[in-house]
């Protein structure tokens, strides 16, 4: 008696989509906040820093030797920027010393007037901008560290663990070659996501408000350690500047990331915290993917 074969029914793969909550709302309303006062932190600081753009190290008792610095020089009746760090100097017209104006013509600047607020010469009011910002941006970040830790959000999804050190090489080597997570795994943060959310929360954060205080002499009594410390306010001054610009890296990859992985589904994660993430079932060689 012969057995009956049955017919083999072929390996397919299934596609499904599943929408996750993926960013609570108050972790939304903050990142927003923050990045609004990022924006306009930014732009009254070069006001600020247009006023006098030079960098020092140490009390600066001497003012002509510079770390940095830039400046507009006149040449064949034109200006022409000028930048010096160290004892290096290069031609930077149209970005850094001179640059056109929404006229056309070229003035002296330390950036552009698109990128400064309130866009003229106005120390006193690009100052006000900045520290009210400045408080605003202090007031979110405690908030921040707050819901944290009341949510377990920094425990949770921040703590790193035995299994992330272990993956930071591979995490190195996805990021290299362009590989996102996807499915479940895109969930959680990777290893270098975490130590950047962790450096820019307990490093950058602190020593830029430290940096910022210790530029005002009237907190002398409470910021003068911190001030002997770091060498002298002009130092203070420096490291508020390299802070900064720490700040905006982290910015431009936090960007470059969100577009990679995914422009759409990203925002859409970060305004109504929805994110749709792909899963295969019954696949050999289907895995799991995202929007």
């Amino acid at each position: 008696m012969s057995a009956t074969s049955l017919p083999v029914q072929p390996v397919t793969s299934e596609k499904k989509w599943r929408t996750v909550l993926r960013h609570r709302w108050p972790l939304r309303l903050m990142h927003w906040v923050n990045l609004a006062c990022m924006l306009a932190m930014v732009g009254s600081g070069l006001q600020i820093l247009n006023a006098h753009p030079a960098l020092y190290w140490g009390e600066a008792s001497n003012f002509a030797a510079p770390l940095a610095s830039t400046k507009a020089v006149q040449r064949g009746g034109e200006l022409h920027g000028v930048t010096q760090v160290g004892n290096t100097r290069f031609d930077s017209t149209g970005l850094l010393g001179a640059t056109n104006n929404p006229n056309g013509v070229r003035v002296r600047a330390v950036a552009p007037s698109w990128a400064m607020i309130p866009g003229s010469r106005n120390l006193a009011v690009g100052r006000r901008w900045h520290f009210f910002f400045a408080w605003a941006w202090v007031i979110n970040g405690c908030t921040y560290l707050l819901w944290s830790l009341a949510s377990r959000h920094l425990q949770r999804d921040l703590a790193m663990r035995r299994r992330d050190w272990r993956e930071i090489p591979k995490s190195i080597i996805d990021h290299l070659r362009f590989r996102h997570p996807v499915g479940e795994e895109a969930m959680r943060y990777n290893p270098l996501q975490k130590l950047a959310y962790l450096g820019v929360i307990f490093v950058l954060t602190p020593l830029i408000v430290l940096t910022g205080l210790s530029m005002s002499p009237q907190l002398d009594p409470v910021m003068g350690g911190f001030i002997e410390l770091v060498g002298g306010r002009q130092s203070a001054r420096t490291l508020h500047f390299i802070v900064m610009s720490s700040f905006l890296i982290f910015a431009a990859v936090h960007l470059l990331m969100v577009v990679y992985a995914g422009p759409i589904n990203e925002m859409r994660s970060m305004l109504s915290g929805r994110f749709r993430i792909r899963t295969n079932s019954q696949s050999k060689n289907g895995g799991p993917g995202n929007e």
